[in-house]
């Protein structure tokens, strides 16, 4: 068993100023049991917490940790900026810089706005697609999450035209009565809703893959057929790409599904790992935004010139490594091929989705192609899981539905070791 003395001092102080001792819920691991460890460094695809454990990790802040933590190029970059000062408040060149390199890369993208979370940037999307369209209602999908913004924290209804109720206090039901959910993954239930209300429809504002109920995959066509919906109610498309964005591919998922939305919001990655976001599309979109547009948006630290600084150099490292996409992709075929000979070795119901560096194991012998077949799964199960994986020195997404992130930090050798964890923690579940 781990030693975690320190860490448990540490959460049993924070408790004290910090609601429930963490500033994002996940961190608590109360899906998974026990109380959560404090990280104090991380290097490579390593990760060390306040009692010197070390674990191979596979979260990597949630996806921006393209190359693995503290990579020298991107530190390089931070430590040159922070010399010129924290924040300007004031335009700078880097945001230009920032703005045309995202354009080039993401061919959906004439335009582009800075923010500072990926919360920010859905918000503004959706802000921004009302106000476009002058319609008030939108459409989110079930299991797909889009930051804390009252339009997204609607609990998901079971009928193809539920009106939202709200899923947290401080969402208030005329918030709720303007967002309507659907299934992840049915063409048909879309085209059936819209049929009844398309032209009351702003946006249809989704994750093209997946990343918050476990990595779950559109099926074939399913993102064309939204494409097309849109095209015929004059919807807004906003693909939220703030996981996938730069991860899948270097545009995103729009470029391994090919098929453009008409916002994108994106995150993590384009900061390095540090706090940012973005949304941007199609010029006639994004020129109705303050100061040449009506709809108002604005931020002090928006562009801030360090997590620019980041951004770039990560952006510039995706560009100039040949074949990282294809790296990415094998080293988590490995291991994802790995996790299943050690399954059905010991007959454990499962389902595993993978995309690229994106993998998710699901306890249940369910295929899981949307948020009620995710929540199939044994999570008692999983927490015993992810708690034998940390007592074999391997870091798990403290969730049964959060996708893993694989960096380009895992070489084949540790790949194996993640493997070997698995199989020992399966076994003491088993």
């Amino acid at each position: 068993m781990l030693n975690t003395s320190r860490s448990q001092k540490l959460f049993d102080q924070a408790q004290k100023s910090i609601p429930g001792g963490v500033n994002s819920p996940v961190r608590a691991f109360k899906s998974v049991g026990g109380n959560p460890l404090f990280i104090k460094r991380a290097k490579g695809a390593f990760m060390y917490d306040e009692d010197d454990n070390a674990f191979i990790e596979l979260i990597n802040s949630w996806g921006p940790m393209l190359f693995g933590h503290a990579n020298e190029k991107i530190e390089a970059a931070v430590i040159n900026a922070v010399k010129t000062s924290l924040s300007f408040g004031a335009p700078t060149n880097a945001e230009i810089e920032m703005a045309e390199m995202i354009c080039s890369m993401f061919p959906s993208i004439e335009k582009v706005r800075m923010v500072n979370s990926g919360t920010e940037a859905t918000m503004s999307a959706v802000r921004l697609a009302r106000g476009y369209t002058g319609r008030d209602k939108i459409i989110k999908f079930e299991g797909c999450y889009h930051g804390h913004g009252d339009s997204f924290l609607i609990a998901a209804g079971s009928g193809a035209m539920t009106m939202g109720a709200p899923d947290s206090p401080g969402v208030t039901k005329g918030t709720a009565a303007d967002t309507l959910t659907l299934p992840f993954n049915d063409l048909e239930k879309a085209k059936d809703l819209l049929s009844k209300v398309g032209n009351e429809i702003a946006a249809i504002i989704l994750e093209p893959v997946a990343g918050n109920m476990g990595c779950i995959l559109p099926k074939e066509g399913y993102l064309q057929g939204l494409r097309a919906l849109c095209d015929k109610y004059g919807i807004i498309l906003i693909f939220d790409e703030v996981m996938t964005g730069f991860r899948l591919s270097k545009s995103g998922a729009q470029g391994v599904f090919d098929v453009q939305a008409d916002l994108t919001t994106l995150g993590k990655i384009i900061g390095g790992g540090m706090p940012v976001g973005a949304y941007g599309g199609k010029k006639e979109l994004m020129d109705f935004v303050s100061p040449v547009g009506p709809v108002y948006q604005a931020g002090t630290l928006s562009g801030n010139p360090v997590a620019m600084a980041a951004g770039l150099a990560m952006l510039n490292q995706i560009q100039n490594e040949n074949g990282l996409y294809e790296r990415l992709a094998n080293i988590t075929q490995r291991i994802e091929e790995g996790f299943q000979k050690n399954l059905d070795t010991l007959g454990l119901p499962y389902t595993m989705n993978r995309i690229g560096s994106m993998i998710s194991i699901f306890f249940t012998n369910q295929k899981v192609t949307d948020f009620d077949s995710a929540k199939t799964c044994d999570t008692a199960l999983f927490g015993k899981y992810f708690r034998e994986m940390l007592n074999n020195g391997v870091y798990l997404a403290p969730s049964q539905f959060e996708t893993l992130f694989i960096s380009d930090s895992i070489t084949e050798e540790l790949a194996d070791k993640i493997i070997e964890a698995n199989y020992k923690a399966l076994k003491a579940i088993h």
